[in-house]
């Protein structure tokens, strides 16, 4: 009887280990953390190495079963988050099995420029784009050379339609407002058989959205959701020109969940001016008191 149970814990470990999640590689806002040009504290620290480097606001899909990887944003970033991600999966080739984007801000694209004959010339990576950011790519340098010279092989998707990855994940795209000078801009779902990530780096106020907020992240297992700003007067401009959801708007829109449904949003894309940024600070507490989460660098979700 014992040997029974001791193989159906290795049976089950070894399940587990097959299943498919979500690793995050880069919880910063397009600038990074520290950001060009910044000369105070929160960015000196980094740069006197009292607080830590972090990437810009990217995740991963993994299926260990295949041994595919799929990339959500191409940061600027991109060649420390694909060395994270090869070192994560115990696999060191570069290659992906695609790269999805959510939109033309800088933090979200520009790393494709490391799949061109600078640098990786890489052949043929499927990067999923919705028709204006399509459109884009292909008819602006220097993207429009990965596109000719075949680096990337761009795969439309359209609102709200499937992608079947393999057997066991899909992915869909939901539009979300947001300032869509060059391209839309999307947020992403992530199904396995069982689970549901939902993934939303960059949206305007969540008024401005006609879908729920409370209803996404009930019908969630995990709520990837714009942290950009913790709070009014972060900045030194007016936060009407990038009119991002503050956090503390956030949790006062969701604060009559339970708990099990708050501790399912973990804030990401923060700002290099958001203290939630640093761990130990007191909004990083005050915000995991209330129930909610921020998402961390190589943090991991089971699908």
């Amino acid at each position: 009887m014992f040997r029974y149970w001791i193989l159906h814990f290795l049976f089950a470990l070894t399940a587990y280990a097959q299943e498919p999640y979500v690793v995050v590689l880069g919880t910063a806002q397009d600038g990074g953390y520290p950001q060009a040009g910044c000369n105070k504290a929160c960015c000196q620290a980094v740069w006197e190495k009292k607080l830590a480097f972090e990437s810009v606001s990217c995740i991963a899909l993994v299926d260990p079963s295949t041994g595919q990887r799929w990339i959500f944003d191409a940061t600027p970033d991109f060649k420390i988050q694909l060395e994270a991600l090869k070192h994560t999966t115990n696999n060191e080739s570069n290659d992906l099995s695609g790269i999805f984007l959510t939109h033309a801000h800088i933090g979200h694209y520009t790393g494709l420029m490391d799949l061109g004959r600078e640098v990786m010339g890489a052949k043929s990576v499927p990067v999923f784009v919705m028709p204006r950011m399509k459109e884009y790519l292909e008819k602006n340098g220097p993207w429009s050379q990965l596109v000719s010279i075949e680096n990337v092989k761009l795969q439309p998707i359209q609102e709200n339609g499937f992608v079947q990855l393999n057997s066991r994940l899909q992915v869909r795209a939901f539009r979300v407002p947001h300032r869509d000078e060059f391209s839309e801009t999307v947020g992403y779902e992530i199904k396995s058989q069982g689970k549901r990530l939902v993934f939303i780096p960059d949206i305007d106020k969540w008024q401005k959205w006609s879908e729920s907020l409370e209803g996404l992240v009930q019908s969630a297992d995990y709520a990837l959701l714009d942290g950009t700003f913790y709070k009014d007067g972060e900045i030194n401009r007016p936060m009407s020109e990038v009119p991002h959801p503050f956090v503390t708007e956030t949790m006062s829109l969701l604060d009559t969940l339970p708990i099990s449904q708050k501790s399912k949003v973990h804030f990401i894309h923060l700002n290099h001016t958001n203290p939630l940024l640093q761990p130990t600070s007191e909004e990083s507490r005050l915000i995991q008191k209330k129930g909610f989460q921020v998402a961390r660098s190589l943090q991991i979700f089971r699908l």
